[in-house]
């Protein structure tokens, strides 16, 4: 797993939205739910984030698997949050897109949307 990925899911597990916003270029991209329009920007990024990381009272991307091809990293995850003292877990596939192995340009994560309105009870 590239170093700046474990830096992601650690600030996500930390809810460390200043570390995580280091993990993304300026301009990166991020599709929370293909297809979805992706958010652009580090700034629009690290405002989800901190919106969502506000809102839970614990996050974890756990990583079932993954493989890595030059700068391009598929993930396979369970996302896993508790809003109040309720867990809801989702299962997730994610593809990042790296510059130079250090930080991440573009992420698409691939999630049923349906399922995660049931499970978190929206």
């Amino acid at each position: 797993m590239p170093a700046v990925l474990e830096d992601f899911f650690a600030a996500i597990e930390k809810r460390d939205v200043e570390a995580m916003s280091a993990c993304f270029t300026e301009d990166a991209t991020y599709a929370t739910a293909v297809p979805l329009p992706a958010l652009v920007g580090r700034e629009a990024i690290v405002t989800m984030f901190g919106s969502l990381l506000g809102a839970v009272g614990s996050a974890r991307f756990e990583i079932v698997g993954y493989t890595v091809d030059g700068d391009r990293v598929w993930t396979e995850r369970i996302d896993h949050f508790t809003f109040g003292d309720r867990p809801v877990a989702i299962e997730c596939m994610g593809v990042f897109e790296l510059v130079e192995g250090d930080r991440i340009k573009a992420v698409r994560d691939y999630v049923d949307m349906n399922t995660w309105r049931e499970r978190k009870g929206a």
